[in-house]
């Protein structure tokens, strides 16, 4: 069996497949890290869960709170690498979910924080406020570029074979 002009020579592919199987081994080995780091804070967060029940402070259900919202920034990288695995190539949309959750959970934590710990302390306050507002605006411009990206993804494809129109 002859190689036509269009196949690369063995070694290229011999050395692509090599190339996959390492790209494979390291999305796997990101996957596992973030399904265990996902394990560890859904257990912290019910052990701050336990704790904030037993102590009655806000503290607590703050750090539950905290570990909750970073169980799904891991769960939406893990479906990310996922994906990314399954289609053989990054697709935004997740990075974007896990970016707006990134954003949500400073803005919770800061505005529960907020009121105890900068009340009385000026610049610190105004800081933390100009904080959530520049996350608020983040949040809008990441949903806005998931929305733009799921409409480009349900177009039709630009180079259809299809006859144009007259």
């Amino acid at each position: 069996m002859a190689d036509s002009k269009d196949d690369p020579p063995a070694h290229v592919r011999l050395g692509n497949r090599a190339l996959v199987l390492v790209e494979d081994l390291v999305y796997v080995s990101l996957a596992v890290l973030l399904a265990a780091g996902a394990l560890v804070l859904t257990v912290k967060a019910v052990v701050e869960l336990v704790n904030g029940a037993q102590e009655g402070g806000p503290g607590a259900l703050i750090d539950t709170l905290d570990a909750i919202l970073l169980v799904f920034i891991f769960v939406e990288l893990l479906y990310a690498v996922r994906i990314t695995l399954k289609e053989r190539q990054i697709v935004a949309e997740p990075f974007l979910i896990a970016g707006i959750l990134v954003c949500i959970k400073e803005i919770i934590v800061l505005a529960v924080k907020s009121p105890t710990e900068y009340i009385g302390k000026g610049p610190e306050f105004a800081r933390a406020m100009v904080e959530v507002g520049l996350l608020g605006v983040l949040v809008l411009v990441l949903s806005a570029a998931a929305v733009v990206l799921r409409k480009k993804e349900r177009e039709p494809e630009e180079n259809a074979n299809t006859a144009p129109a007259d």
